[in-house]
């Protein structure tokens, strides 16, 4: 029998988010042959929001071992702004534009640490949360990444925010049919949905 639990993100399991946000990196496939520096995509997709955003950051451990996690920001327009202001400058010097050749997966990723996508503002108004959520491949399919979201909506709920968004790649089927599982609905072209965080 699984001993994995859902718990809130400690300080201790930041490198291990990193890990598993390599390893789910390619479309919910592992990425580590893609990346050269292996933690560089974590400084996008999961790094901010340990940092900024702790207390909306939870992890799913098996035997101690974090095999996924959930985190978010309860404010997107807050969080672009802090980005631009805390996060992104020391990352912009360290991993210049012509910091990897083109056409790599880490060129991709200093790219975005350069031209960062940019919420539009009715989107950040109407579902003003917003998630990422990785499960390694053992652990998908096993209740686990619903009992992850439920812990981050009720993190939302409790700090007064009604309602929450997530950019899904169209190359990520999978990921897809799960949101819609959970209650998220197409805002976007099948490439952003969202909820309400009321419970479903």
């Amino acid at each position: 029998m699984s001993d994995a639990i859902v718990r809130p993100f400690t300080p201790g399991d930041a490198d291990a988010c990193y890990q598993v946000c390599l390893r789910t990196g390619d479309h919910g496939a592992d990425a580590t042959a893609l990346h050269t520096d292996p933690r560089l995509i974590g400084e996008i997709w999961v790094g901010p929001y340990l940092e900024r955003w702790p207390k909306h950051a939870f992890v799913l451990t098996e035997e101690s071992t974090v095999k996924g996690y959930i985190v978010g920001a309860p404010d997107t327009a807050e969080h672009e702004r802090w980005l631009e202001q805390e996060w992104l400058p020391p990352l912009r010097l360290r991993y210049p534009l012509d910091a990897f050749p083109a056409g790599t997966a880490d060129a991709d990723c200093v790219r975005l640490l350069h031209n960062p996508w940019k919420t539009p503002e009715q989107l950040a108004s109407g579902w003003p949360a917003h998630l990422h959520i990785d499960l390694l491949p053992e652990m998908q399919q096993r209740g686990y990444g619903r009992a992850l979201m439920n812990a981050f909506l009720a993190s939302l709920r409790e700090a007064g925010v009604a309602a929450v968004h997530v950019g899904v790649s169209s190359a990520n089927p999978g990921a897809i049919a799960f949101y819609r599982r959970l209650g998220f609905r197409d805002l976007h072209g099948g490439t952003v949905w969202g909820r309400a965080t009321d419970p479903a």
